[in-house]
């Protein structure tokens, strides 16, 4: 059984734990506020964006001559999973469910006979990763040098995707990130981002619609920001996912440090009182021997 000095130290030392999740707590709190406002903020204009990639795909016979970014490779053999995760810790299992889904999709492709290689954006999940696939990470984004991922680094990220994709490292890109949907909930998600599949929302391609240049031409152009945009929008949706992931990992550590501090409370007392008593018998034993 503990001393009593052992037990009033880790009573001591759980409740400066408490202390130390309780402000993570408020701090990823308000947080939140600003990075769910940022991810909501940019979803109209991603699907104002998606509908105009579709409504132009829609009018035009996917060839060789069409933008790489829409027609593909014409293979389907090796595929780049770009994996999204934060560089902090402390958010429960934000990062690790992420990296799960790329693992499952990488065994699955593996499976089919295709060729996987992983693209790295931040830096938890990268040992899981190489650990397992120790020669399929061919490049990655560090985003510790920076305070809050924006669109200058979904631009960086997204030039060097292109960059590869036209030498031919890969022929189809997928990308992996947490979906925001409240601070309880935080959905992986997977995401083809090249080519850049026709979007759902296409508009009816027998539309009153006349584009000047052509279709083929304004896509050449668009396409690059739509893809700009999906990644931005994924570093959003994880900057909202994280911090509401860290609000409700914080709470249920501060909240198992206070059922923590009681019943080593609990401990101490009876602790306290077995010494006290058996002080007294000690005492009284010693006067009737006198």
């Amino acid at each position: 059984m503990a001393s009593l000095k052992e037990l009033k130290g880790r009573i001591n030392s759980v409740k400066s734990t408490q202390k130390i999740t309780k402000a993570k707590q408020m701090v990823a709190a308000a947080k939140l506020r600003k990075a769910q406002s940022a991810a909501e903020a940019a979803r109209p204009y991603a699907s104002r964006l998606a509908g105009v990639v579709a409504s132009l795909a829609s009018r035009i016979v996917v060839s060789e001559s069409s933008p790489k970014l829409l027609a593909g490779t014409g293979k389907d053999a090796v595929h780049l999973l770009v994996v999204a995760n934060s560089d902090r810790g402390l958010c429960g299992a934000f990062n690790s469910n992420i990296v799960k889904a790329a693992r499952l999709k990488a065994k699955a492709l593996e499976a089919e006979g295709k060729k996987v290689q992983f693209y790295l954006i931040g830096r938890k999940g990268r040992a899981v990763i190489r650990r397992e696939f120790p020669n399929a990470i061919i490049g990655g984004f560090d985003t510790t040098t920076v305070r809050e991922a924006g669109y200058a680094e979904a631009d960086a990220i997204a030039a060097e995707l292109v960059a590869l994709y036209d030498a031919g490292k890969f022929d189809v890109a997928h990308l992996f990130f947490s979906r925001f949907r409240s601070a309880l909930l935080q959905e992986p998600t997977e995401q083809q981002i090249i080519p850049v599949p026709a979007p759902k929302s296409a508009v009816a391609a027998d539309s009153v619609v006349e584009y000047e240049p052509e279709e083929e031409e304004i896509l050449s152009q668009l396409l690059p920001r739509y893809l700009k945009t999906q990644i931005f929008g994924a570093l959003l949706e994880n900057a909202a996912s994280e911090q509401g992931a860290s609000m409700t990992a914080m709470d249920n550590a501060t909240r198992n440090a206070g059922d923590l501090i009681s019943k080593l409370t609990i401990q101490y007392n009876r602790s306290r009182q077995a010494a006290i008593t058996t002080e007294l018998i000690e005492i009284i034993a010693g006067a009737e021997a006198l």
